[in-house]
């Protein structure tokens, strides 16, 4: 049989047409690269170095490819000298983008700048009593991202219309909402059939969860008006895509969903700057505030008061670790450890002045069950006050809560810092194996062992805290502020005494009346049983085993109901010391 010449490949001949081919390749392939991976175009983002040396890759396995070299069973000093030849400046620039890469990273070690690492965060020293005001419990959030998110799905799966059609974004993001602190999640789609065909409407609503009253709401936005630049966007609407045409340049930590006083949708940005070295020094410099059904955007160097969350928590944790660590020089952050502290495990938020603080507890380098104190950290601002407050660390509180009530076997949940009497004190939430919260505890941060109270209201918890405050002699009776509780009457007694009316209240749930004097609270005499109010009383002395607090105040929350066919039992007259105990 007559041998047949194999066929030559078809191409381009001249070493031009073969450069041109080999350029235009590459440009395709870093076209698609990066749409995908979107890397700032800076020389401070180690992306930029990735994709430059990708797009060098790509070009020499053309030219090897155009130029018929043999790819296979060729000596790696065959492949250098073809690229030496064929590639010289793509070579040339891969080995820069290694050097820089290298200089870089050599220049921003913390052995070489430990000083500048120490001094990213500036940390001023607070009085807990002073900065961190008392708050009533009703006004305690009572609610960890993970219940929030179960009752954000729930309520989702409450609307036919939308739950085949979205889902609910994983990250709930806690903020200040008209003076009250919430947590609000985007929707995104169910998948990309479901993106495909409800698109040109855009995400219909957003998760609003009351941190305070547990309630959640589905909050609908006005026809036409969508959330049409989110995450779960595949194309360019997506909102780091989106950021990433319109600020070429910029380097941006991770986008976060937030609403205005006015509840309209936005997408927060923050700009990362590098300051130490080439790549060290993570920093945030403004954000560019996204308009999240238009897409609009604006760059603010000062974010507007009505952000609140600019600086992420981690990134705060971050630098003080530097701080902490590095505060007598590198050696000494790794031999001696001399003064060396760092934060705990892990950090939760606090609503103070219309702003949003990340708190975490301090602890020697160690890691033992003790903190040293605590840091507030504004996440609008940055600005961070440490507070001395020797005791358990979050981890030692959430077991001592659980202790108290080990034969339950509840969960507690990543402790809230609040003041309770002067007194920096964790509260937190005991679960049941099916994420329900069954009851709340607190505990005293300096004694977390002694002063530790549960029960199934955050009222009955906090009554039992403060009387435990002033037996175990930390506050005096005096000392003790009012306190106030919210309820639904269940019953209601009254008595004449010493000449004056006062009317005894119980709400719904507790065990505890409550005293109210006519002649100082003259809406106690139209009250009736359902009628919603809340009671501002003193807490229980030491040692009163009573079942009747002295109320101070009452507000009626919504219109008296009409009075029961059947009146509530009336009390005779008596001395105070021969009522009854409920």
């Amino acid at each position: 049989m007559e041998h047949q010449p194999a066929k030559k490949r078809r191409g381009p001949k001249s070493r031009a047409g073969k450069i041109l081919l080999n350029l235009v390749i590459t440009a395709i392939v870093g076209f698609v690269y990066f749409y995908v991976a979107l890397p700032a175009l800076n020389f401070q983002s180690g992306e930029l170095y990735t994709f430059l040396a990708v797009l060098c890759v790509v070009y020499v396995i053309c030219a090897l490819i155009t130029s018929g070299f043999n790819l296979e069973g060729g000596s790696p000093a065959e492949y250098l000298r073809f690229i030496k030849t064929q590639c010289l400046p793509v070579g040339i620039l891969f080995l820069a983008i290694i050097a820089v890469g290298l200089v870089g990273q050599l220049t921003s070690l913390t052995i070489f700048r430990a000083a500048a690492y120490r001094d990213l965060l500036e940390v001023e020293t607070g009085d807990f009593a002073t900065d961190v005001a008392e708050i009533p419990f009703s006004e305690i959030p009572m609610l960890d991202e993970a219940s929030a998110r179960r009752l954000g799905t729930t309520q989702m799966g409450t609307m036919p219309d939308m739950v085949s059609q979205f889902e609910v974004a994983y990250d709930y993001t806690q903020i200040n909402y008209q003076g009250h602190p919430v947590r609000v999640a985007c929707l995104e789609y169910a998948d990309l059939i479901k993106w495909f065909t409800n698109r040109s409407n855009g995400l219909p609503a957003y998760i609003l969860v009351d941190m305070v009253t547990q309630e959640v709401e589905v909050v609908r936005l006005p026809e036409g008006e969508g959330i049409k630049y989110s995450p779960s966007e595949p194309l360019n609407r997506n909102i780091s895509r989106h950021l990433r045409f319109q600020y070429p340049t910029f380097m941006f930590s991770q986008p976060t969903f937030e609403i205005d006083e006015e509840g309209h949708p936005w997408w927060i940005c923050p700009r990362i700057i590098k300051t130490i070295g080439l790549f060290g020094g993570t920093d945030i410099h403004g954000a560019v505030l996204v308009d999240a059904v238009t897409g609009e955007s604006q760059y603010y160097e000062e974010v507007p008061s009505w952000v609140d969350r600019v600086y992420l928590a981690s990134l705060i944790a971050q630098q003080y670790d530097y701080h902490g660590t590095l505060v007598n020089g590198w050696f000494n952050s790794v031999f001696g450890q001399r003064g060396v502290t760092v934060t705990t495990a892990d950090y939760n938020y606090i609503a103070m002045n219309d702003d949003v603080y990340m708190y975490t507890g301090v602890t020697s380098v160690s890691s033992d069950q003790s903190n040293l104190g605590f840091l507030l950290s504004n996440q609008r601002t940055k600005q961070t006050k440490f507070y001395s407050a020797p005791g358990a660390t979050e981890q030692a509180a959430m077991s001592s809560a659980q202790g108290a009530v080990q034969d339950l076997r509840y969960q507690a949940t990543f402790p809230l810092l609040l003041n309770i009497a002067g007194q920096p004190t964790y509260f937190m939430a005991l679960k049941d194996a099916n994420e329900l919260v069954k009851q709340y505890a607190m505990v005293n941060v300096s004694q977390y062992s002694t002063i530790v109270s549960t029960a199934a209201t955050v009222s009955a918890c906090e009554q039992e805290y403060l009387r435990l405050l002033a037996e175990k002699g930390v506050t005096s009776t005096e000392e003790l502020p009012a306190t106030e509780i919210s309820g639904v009457i269940d019953d209601i007694r009254s008595a004449v005494l010493e000449g004056n009316t006062y009317y005894f209240l119980r709400l719904e749930g507790e065990d505890a009346y409550y005293s109210l004097s006519a002649a100082q609270n003259p809406i106690a005499v139209i009250l009736n049983v359902g009628d919603e109010v809340t009671i501002h009383h003193a807490p229980a002395a030491e040692g009163d085993t009573s079942a009747i607090l002295t109320g101070e105040s009452v507000t009626l929350n919504r219109a008296a109901q009409p009075a029961p066919s059947q009146a509530p039992a009336q009390t005779p007259a008596a001395q105070p010391e021969e009522s009854p105990a409920a």
